[in-house]
């Protein structure tokens, strides 16, 4: 699927200052990390408070792993972001249950990644993969050439995450055409506080590369 312009996910925000910093220099989406016992978790309640405080066309994006149906009832209800990654081993019938607007993230494997894309393709409730260089947070990049031609007709958005900063954003854009790049480690000062100089560069290299 093609797209004119690759969008911007700085995720693992935990306070308002840094949900301000991305908004100022044009991210297109926030991610809250739900996963307990992770250095950018976020209460609920908390992320809720700053999503409240969102201007209008900027989506906040809730992050979970291996949650049951009702642990995801209740985080919904607690926490309502306008979309929610899946960023764990979920089965197609939970990611299903979870759905619509799913946004389903697992790990680049060589060995895997084709039978990941011809898996979800047919989940309706998925309206984008997340592909990426860990299982989540970890700041690992991947070999994207290997992924263009896998991708290259492919039905669903596709949002890449791992490694990603100022220095490689460009690069992935060019040539992934990705519909979005997700971005954690890459604008941080330490995990969990962003460093808003680095949300400006990644920002504006990415509205570089869209036009």
């Amino acid at each position: 699927m093609t797209h004119h312009r690759t969008r911007i996910k700085i995720c693992g925000i935990t306070n308002i200052a840094d949900a301000q910093a991305a908004v100022d220099n044009g991210a297109d989406a926030l991610g809250f990390i739900f996963v307990k016992d992770t250095p950018r978790f976020i209460d609920p309640d908390d992320a809720a408070a700053i999503m409240f405080n969102l201007p209008p066309m900027v989506s906040a994006i809730g992050v979970s792993r291996d949650l049951t149906l009702d642990e995801f009832c209740d985080l919904e209800q607690t926490c309502p972001a306008h979309s929610f990654q899946l960023h764990g081993k979920e089965p197609v019938s939970l990611v299903q249950q979870c759905g619509p607007g799913v946004i389903k993230a697992f790990k680049y494997e060589q060995v895997t990644i084709q039978s990941q894309l011809d898996r979800w393709s047919k989940v309706a409730e998925v309206d984008a993969l997340l592909i990426d260089g860990s299982d989540g947070g970890e700041g690992k990049a991947f070999d994207w050439s290997q992924l263009a031609p896998l991708i290259e007709n492919y039905t669903k958005r596709i949002i890449i995450a791992g490694g990603l900063d100022e220095s490689n954003v460009t690069e992935v854009i060019k040539t992934l055409k990705p519909y979005a790049v997700d971005i954690s480690s890459g604008v941080e000062s330490e995990p969990g506080i962003k460093d808003h100089t680095k949300i400006a560069k990644l920002c504006a290299a990415v509205h570089a590369a869209n036009s």
